[in-house]
């Protein structure tokens, strides 16, 4: 049986929002990891929650990234009783925001200026996901430009 230890989720969660900050700029680990003075490698350890990062090297990262140091807790898993659950569903927002078509759509749908056609976008996806409560008229898109 192994003592390896499993990663604390909040670490884990944390290192996906950098992963997904990083990728979001089409930066390398290893471009990230020579602004921080570390090497690739020790990126990735971070990225997966095998290492835990420290206030200052967050902080750090942040400023590289340009992004507040907030974002990368948003969505972290609570000190609810369904934390498991929670932890599950934040980890598979993670791997599909770090995955290639994550990164797609979250640049696409940023560069949407229209407040009302993102939320028709979303609606619209929401109810393709098969999702219950979404209206028709929610789910109109057509934009003119």
């Amino acid at each position: 049986m192994s003592n390896k230890k499993k990663p604390n989720p909040i670490d884990v969660h944390v290192g996906g929002r950098v992963q997904v900050h990083r990728k979001m700029l089409g930066m390398s680990q290893e471009k990230l990891g020579h602004g921080l003075g570390i090497t690739f490698q020790q990126v990735q350890k971070y990225e997966k929650g095998a290492n835990r990062i420290s206030a200052s090297r967050l902080q750090h990262i942040a400023a590289i990234l340009s992004v507040p140091v907030s974002s990368f807790f948003e969505g972290a898993p609570g000190a609810s009783s369904d934390a498991a659950d929670e932890t599950r569903h934040a980890d598979s927002v993670v791997d599909f925001l770090s995955s290639p078509e994550g990164v797609q759509l979250n640049k696409a749908f940023v560069g949407i200026k229209d407040n009302n056609l993102r939320r028709r976008v979303v609606n619209l996806v929401k109810a393709m996901a098969g999702e219950e409560g979404v209206a028709p008229e929610a789910v109109s898109v057509s934009h003119s430009r």
